[in-house]
């Protein structure tokens, strides 16, 4: 959010500062040390020096003027840059705006958060098909390479991204959701969500690879050449260069592809924060809801100054790996097994059947029961057993900092069991340890929350289970019942 502020407010120049060398960047002494010429983003030509790294201009401007970055951390991650500081503190005001009244604020907020970003990538996707060579990269982009299918950490990859796309595992479709009705149409929602979700997926993929295939025909190489890795090299990199390039207007392409990045890291920022107050007021519905926002504000701005230090992505790629994809895959995983195992198939199914008066079919419960359980599992399995070391742009980590990285990803993990016993001990005060340990797995009184709802939903089950014991004869029999929802 800072660095896409920060490339905002810098594209309002006829003249992108990424596009040329600045002088300024020879004095840096990681430069001088790794024999750099910076080659202008814009197209200029430079002649070539033997012996020496040719990097582009908009990735010089990326780690020198943007980030400050150092070469190593031998040095520590420095102090925050005040103005990425700025922009940060700018971000948080304006989600906090955004979520200052809660859920009813921010989900007016979403309709212009959901709406404008489509406004400019069909801006984005005229201009990135009209431009010479676009086809090449979108051959790229579409071309299947099917012996990837066979890779582990490319399904690994691929399930990771789907998590951080449609925000599963992290708290914001369960915060949202806990606002529908109780009949709700939740299919519908999923189906929408999901196909927009890949519609969005294909038509961002499509803009950023046909701009690239025009790179890549300017400088006359393979399209492979100019794609950096994803996130930050591929968003405040590849692009700008790209963007750097356009004959017209360069400045106002640059500034709808960052007013859409910010307005889209806007909806994350109100979602993730959506979810820490609805926790809050939920435990605590005494507090003022705009109370709760900006000290979840204020608390988001503190954490996020270690980002904005000149060793702020070496710690964002460390934090991002241990602390988000790895510790969001496991719970997944512990989320699907804890629902469908330990509360049990037919109990999910039953109720999804009694909310929406529609039964789950086979495919849904399939997929639930054996086979999203079974590949996440195996791909983590295949993952941790191919696992190497964390780099940083092919650069090792200092030992302290792997220390912290492997202290954070256990403190994550452990995270499961830890309030298993403390639900267990609280109950415990109340109870024998007999009926503690029953009341944590599926029993009874677990139900809808309303008296007359969840008398309504009891005899619904005691009427389904009824049915199906008339139907069966064995153990396996019933089991195989629930799975084909017989």
């Amino acid at each position: 959010m800072a660095i896409t502020l920060f490339y905002l407010i810098n594209s309002f120049t006829s003249n992108l500062p990424w596009s040329t060398c600045n002088p300024s960047w020879e004095n840096v002494t990681w430069v001088q040390n790794q024999n750099i010429t910076c080659i202008p983003s814009n197209g200029e030509g430079v002649t070539p020096e033997p012996g020496r790294v040719e990097i582009s201009s908009a990735e010089l401007y990326f780690r020198i003027d943007v980030l400050k970055e150092y070469a190593d951390l031998s040095e520590g991650i420095g102090t925050p840059d005040w103005q990425l500081t700025l922009c940060l503190l700018a971000s948080w005001i304006v989600t906090f705006a955004v979520c200052a009244k809660g859920i009813q604020s921010s989900g007016k907020a979403s309709y212009f958060l959901a709406i404008f970003p489509y406004v400019i990538l069909f801006s984005l996707l005229i201009r990135a098909v009209t431009l010479e060579g676009s086809g090449r990269g979108i051959l790229y982009f579409i071309n299947p390479q099917w012996e990837q299918l066979l890779n582990a950490k490319v399904w690994y990859n691929a399930v990771t991204q789907c998590f951080f796309s449609l925000n599963i595992g992290f708290g914001s479709v369960s915060m949202y959701a806990s606002y529908n009705g109780f009949r709700h149409n939740v299919y519908r929602d999923a189906m929408v969500v999901t196909l927009l979700d890949t519609g969005t997926s294909l038509l961002a993929g499509t803009i950023i690879f046909g701009i690239l295939g025009n790179l890549a025909n300017k400088m006359q190489v393979e399209v492979s050449e100019v794609v950096k890795s994803g996130g930050t090299g591929l968003a405040f990199i590849s692009y700008p260069e790209a963007i750097a390039r356009f004959e017209a207007v360069p400045w106002l392409f640059a500034i709808l592809f960052f007013v859409m990045l910010f307005v889209l890291g806007v909806g994350s920022l109100v979602a993730m924060q959506g979810c820490a107050f609805t926790v809050v007021l939920d435990a605590f519905p005494h507090l003022k809801t705009w109370h709760v926002s900006l000290a979840t504000a204020i608390a988001g701005f503190i954490t996020g100054l270690v980002f904005v230090t000149p060793g702020g992505q070496w710690i964002f790629t460390m934090i991002d790996f241990y602390g988000g994809t790895f510790i969001f895959y496991f719970m997944n995983i512990m989320e699907v097994l804890s629902i469908l195992w330990w509360y049990g198939l037919e109990n999910v199914c039953l109720d999804i059947e009694f909310m929406t008066r529609r039964k789950p079919g086979i495919y849904w419960r399939l997929c639930w029961y054996i086979f999203i359980p079974g590949v996440m599992i195996f791909v983590l399995s295949y993952f941790l057993i191919t696992f190497e070391p964390l780099q940083y742009e092919n650069k090792d980590y200092p030992t302290h900092i792997m220390a912290w990285g492997w202290a954070l990803l256990g403190f994550g993990l452990i995270q499961p069991l830890n309030w298993f016993f403390v639900d267990f001990f609280k109950k415990l005060k109340t109870q024998s340890f007999k009926d503690a340990f029953s009341s944590m797995f599926s029993h009874a009184g677990w139900g809808p929350k309303d008296p007359k709802r969840n008398q309504e939903w009891q005899e619904f089950k005691t009427l389904r289970n009824a049915d199906r014991v008339l139907k069966l004869r064995s153990w396996i029999q019933e089991k195989l019942c629930i799975l084909i929802g017989k």
